[in-house]
C-alpha cells in the first residue's frame, strides 16, 4: 500500500508498505530492522518464535516511551514475558499487524513522540 508523501519536518516517516517490505522515501527495507524518527537499524529477528528480551533491548536502548512491534500481515502476539519486560524498562509495547503499524508510527512520529518501529519482516514472517 502506498501511504501519503509528507514533507513537514526532517524525521522520517513510512511511505509504503508490504507484506515483506517497507518504504522510506526512496529506500525500500526488505529485513527486520528497528526504525525511528531518524534511524534504520538492522535487527536480527526473523520469527516471532525468535524474540526474546534480549532481541528487544537495541529497541529499548533508544530511549523510546513506545515499542511498536510489527508481525507482518497478520497480527501474532509475542511471549508475554516481552511485555513484562518492556514494561520494566518503562517503555509501552504494542503489537500490531504492518499496515496498522505504519500509520501508527507515522501519527506518533508527526507528533514528536519518541517511537520506535520493530518490524519483521522477509520469508519467515
Amino acid at each position: 500500500m502506498q501511504l501519503s508523501n509528507d514533507t513537514a519536518g526532517p524525521a522520517q516517516i513510512i511511505t509504503g508498505y508490504g507484506p515483506a517490505e517497507l518504504r522510506i522515501g526512496e529506500r525500500v527495507i526488505t529485513s527486520s530492522s528497528i526504525i525511528t524518527a531518524d534511524r534504520v537499524l538492522p535487527w536480527p529477528v526473523v520469527s516471532i518464535a525468535d524474540l526474546t528480551p534480549a532481541l528487544l533491548e537495541p529497541a529499548l536502548a533508544l530511549g523510546v516511551e513506545v515499542l511498536l512491534l510489527s508481525t507482518g500481515p497478520r497480527q501474532l502476539w509475542p511471549d508475554p514475558a516481552l511485555f513484562a519486560h518492556a514494561a520494566s524498562r518503562r517503555v509501552g509495547l504494542e503489537v500490531m499487524e504492518v499496515g496498522a503499524a505504519c500509520r501508527t508510527f507515522n501519527v506518533l512520529v508527526r507528533d514528536g513522540r519518541p517511537v520506535a518501529l520493530a518490524a519483521l519482516l522477509g520469508p519467515a514472517v
